[in-house]
Order: C-alpha cells, then sequence, then structure tokens
C-alpha cells in the first residue's frame, strides 16, 4: 500500500520535472534552438497542432530560425501562431519559409528570464509539496483504516520527505543550470 503511493508520487515528481524541462527549453536565451519554437500549437487543418508536426524548423545561423511547413498554405497560420504567443518574436514570411530572428539579450531581459525561470522553478515546487501533501493523506487514511500500522506510518513519512527532498533538489540544479546558462554573456 505504502509502495504503491510512493511509486505513484514519484511518477508524479518526474512528469512535473519533465513539464519544467520543457519549459525551461522553451525561453528564449539569445540563441536560436528549435525547442524555442517545436511545441507551439498552431490552428491548422481545423484542429490544434504542435509547429512541429506541420513544418520542418532548422537553425541556419545562431540567431535564426527557419520554418519550412510542409503544406505551404499553413504558412498564414504559423505566422499568426508565433506573433500570439509569448516568445516575443516577429515572424517574417520569405517565400515558403518563416524566418524568426533571435534578438541578442540585455542584461534587463537576462535579469527578467531569471526570474521567470525562477517562477517556474516555484511552480514546479508547489507540484510537488501539493502531490506530497495528497500521498501523505493517502498514508494517513491508511493508518486509520488499519490497513497500516503506526511504524508504517512513520516509514512511509521518512520515505515520502527523502522523495521530496531528491525531486526539490533536481528542480533547483535545474533551476541553476538555467539561470547560469541566462546570464552568460
Amino acid at each position: 500500500m505504502v509502495q504503491q503511493t510512493i511509486d505513484k508520487l514519484k511518477r508524479e515528481f518526474e512528469g512535473a520535472i519533465e513539464y519544467l524541462k520543457n519549459e525551461l527549453k522553451s525561453l528564449q536565451i539569445g540563441r536560436a534552438t528549435p525547442s524555442l519554437v517545436e511545441n507551439l500549437e498552431v490552428d491548422c487543418y481545423g484542429q490544434k497542432m504542435t509547429l512541429k508536426q506541420i513544418a520542418a524548423i532548422q537553425v541556419p545561423e545562431p540567431r535564426v530560425i527557419a520554418i519550412r511547413p510542409w503544406d505551404k498554405s499553413s504558412l498564414q497560420a504559423i505566422e499568426k501562431a508565433i506573433s500570439q504567443s509569448k516568445l516575443n518574436l516577429n515572424p517574417i514570411v520569405e517565400g515558403d519559409t518563416v524566418r524568426l530572428n533571435i534578438p541578442s539579450l540585455n542584461e534587463d531581459r537576462r535579469r527578467e528570464l531569471a526570474k521567470i525561470v525562477g517562477e517556474r522553478a516555484e511552480e514546479c515546487h508547489i507540484n510537488v509539496r501539493r502531490h506530497r501533501e495528497e500521498a501523505w493523506k493517502e498514508i494517513q487514511t491508511a493508518e486509520q483504516a488499519g490497513k497500516i500500522s503506526e511504524d508504517d506510518r512513520f516509514r512511509a513519512k521518512e520515505k515520502l520527505q527523502k522523495l521530496v527532498d531528491e525531486y526539490n533538489d533536481k528542480i533547483d540544479a535545474l533551476k541553476k543550470s538555467k539561470e547560469e546558462e541566462i546570464m552568460k554573456v
């Protein structure tokens, strides 16, 4: 019973870590990378699709992303999705390609991005705490129902805290790594 709860919690924490990694990948740090736009949702063919599903994304130069849709009729939908996104990028349509010029970062933008990294990491910490509380309630309920002993509850609490600490350390390491990457000139 307790091990099932811990295993379920571990899967939830892994999902939170993956979400954080994807969020941090999408932050613009002055270099062009396909991950900056590949998961951007585009209204195309009557449904929402990610950009990587409808176009080839290339980085021909260090500060340029070239997006070449497989169907030229989706050019305007891609341009609109990029314009309306939080990326603060201006798409330029050149023939059958959408080009994105990534501006270099000034000090204020670096600080702003570092703050956003901190916010995303805190969201992840909150998610971990919420799941920890849910697991702790499950363990307490199991004890009250007589499914586990008091000793098992204490051991479960220790396991729970150890797991939470492990994942909080992972979150902090991701945050620190991304902040260093952003602040590096």
